[in-house]
């Protein structure tokens, strides 16, 4: 899990939970019910906004608990410490639940699944790997001695920094809620993840159950620690409250994926350059600006590196330079190698994790796209030079047309629809074909054509 630098993701939380109160119809409820929150995908500020929302909800409405349906890569850090803050200081009990079969508390979700006050997964699930992410992706080299210290050879200062905090950070959740604080530390600093079995063995979660039914039973009569008052867990037989995000939410949360944010800015860029093309076909330029407003919103919710944007910048200025200058591909590999490392760069910073664009399933085909569509143009191009002129006085020579008057040396010959002063090396009889050899101003220089009459 990467660390954020920069912190616009909890105004955005606090922005999207006060909109969300207008715009969301809140389902009937009564005290005592269990309030069910279903997180798929990356944390970031409008999964944040979601659950935080669902807990205020929850306490404001004297719910019997709160329980989180989990699966997740990870996400960003900021949004992380706002969803376990919202956790340990909560009223009413929080309860995590890693499922379906195949699903994840990674990096992230380690943190969450950590802090709740129950915390069970489904047979088939994991947890675990929640080490920082160094900024070209993967994680950092360990010190050799793997103590962590930060004069280690190799090692990145400001990596070991965040490293260390979040190690802290995660053994001081575990020991808050009694669980495993040393395997708690080695799932930050060496990535270490476990099956649900064994994170029941090494006492990471509390128990596993293979349905929501199942774990509501087996819990019921559990004594908890909430908000340093212990009170026993009722939740069989509760009547379920299933929070929905808010349509504002689901736009925000569908957003924080980077791939759709390098969607975006290849559908806006390729929008912007036909309506700079062709001006007036209105359709691509207002699809382009509004691919570029949702990036915007998308790039207040990922952290992203400057260098890795001025790389795919200038890899699709490269790709645009090529259809005009004559660089016998030089411009477009460069330009295609830009593409290809910002794509890679632009959201692989350490306030990120596990969230960066797709190299085969994003980058490659858009690269390819931009590949073919200037192809495409340059063929278009090549046709439309060798092709024959159409317009203009050159284009009338080898016209063929008929003398108006006779032509000895000077007359009239009818052309193109028009009348024009002609001259010739030879008498031509009105009526006869002619063919148009040059243009001298606004005299044609013609021949009795070669199908004279």
């Amino acid at each position: 899990m990467r660390r954020a630098c920069r912190r616009p993701g909890r105004l955005l939380s606090s922005t999207l939970f006060l909109l969300g109160m207008f715009l969301a119809a809140p389902p009937a409820v009564f005290a005592g019910d269990l309030f069910v929150v279903t997180i798929e995908g990356s944390i970031n500020p409008a999964s944040a906004a979601y659950l935080i929302g669902a807990i205020e909800q929850a306490e404001a409405e004297q719910g019997a608990a709160v329980l989180i349906e989990l699966d997740t890569p990870g996400g960003l850090v900021s949004a992380t410490q706002d969803i376990i803050k919202a956790m340990l200081n909560a009223t009413v009990p929080t309860i995590v639940f890693v499922q379906p079969r195949g699903a994840s508390a990674t990096s992230a979700g380690t943190f969450i699944t950590l802090a709740a006050n129950v915390a069970a997964m489904m047979p088939g699930t994991s947890i675990g790997a929640a080490h920082p992410v160094s900024l070209f992706g993967g994680p950092s080299p360990p010190a050799p001695d793997g103590s962590g210290e930060e004069d280690a050879p190799g090692r990145d200062v400001v990596q070991q920094k965040i490293e260390n905090y979040l190690a802290a950070y995660v053994e001081s959740i575990a020991k808050q809620r009694n669980r495993n604080v040393e395997w708690a530390g080695e799932a930050v600093r060496n990535s270490v993840a476990v099956t649900a079995e064994e994170a029941l063995e090494l006492k990471v979660i509390d128990l596993i159950a293979s349905n929501r039914e199942d774990l509501l039973a087996a819990m019921s009569g559990w004594i908890v620690t909430v908000n340093d008052v212990e009170q026993e867990l009722d939740v069989s037989n509760r009547s379920v409250v299933k929070i929905e995000m808010t349509m504002l939410q689901s736009i925000f949360n569908f957003l924080s994926d980077p791939n759709v944010a390098t969607l975006l800015f290849a559908i806006g860029a390729l929008g912007l350059y036909m309506e700079f093309q062709s001006p007036g076909l209105i359709v691509p330029g207002v699809t382009g600006v509004a691919a570029f407003i949702l990036l915007g919103f998308a790039l207040q919710i990922l952290p992203f590196s400057w260098i890795g944007g001025l790389l795919v910048v200038l890899g699709v200025g490269l790709l645009i330079a090529e259809l005009f200058i004559a660089s016998f591909g030089v411009l477009f590999a460069a330009g295609v190698s830009c593409f290809l490392i910002g794509g890679t760069l632009v959201f692989d910073r350490p306030e990120l994790s596990d969230l960066t664009v797709s190299f085969w399933e994003v980058l490659v085909p858009i690269a390819a796209a931009m590949a073919v569509l200037g192809l495409l143009i340059v063929y278009s191009l090549g046709r439309a030079f060798r092709s024959g002129q159409t317009a203009g006085i050159d284009e009338m020579v080898g016209l063929i047309g008929r003398c108006e008057t006779a032509i000895d040396p000077n007359g009239k010959v009818f052309v193109r629809g028009e009348y024009w002063n002609s001259v010739a090396d030879e008498t031509i009889l009105s009526g006869d074909a002619v063919e148009v050899l040059g243009v001298q101003g606004l005299t044609l220089l013609v021949r009795r054509a070669p199908t004279s009459r």
